[in-house]
């Protein structure tokens, strides 16, 4: 193989990888949104980790066992 030929690879490799690094950071920018605005998460909260890390605060999502098990599918 020649050396232009490996270059004309490596430059369509890189183009199609930056191409589907993009879609993914869309996709999941567009999945971040769209939870956000349908109520299923505030992400808001999840932000201010970083400011209120005290050990006596209050945990930003609270769930029992009961429900945990209920996510997974399994029964009680």
């Amino acid at each position: 193989m020649q050396l232009e030929t490996a270059y004309t690879i490596q430059a369509y490799g890189y183009v199609i990888a930056t191409g589907i690094c993009t879609l993914l950071l869309y996709g999941y920018i567009y999945h971040l949104y769209s939870s956000e605005k349908k109520g299923t998460r505030d992400y808001e909260k999840y932000a201010n980790i970083a400011l209120d890390d005290e050990l006596d605060s209050k945990p930003i999502e609270t769930t029992s066992p009961w429900e945990k098990k209920k996510n997974k599918g399994e029964s009680a």
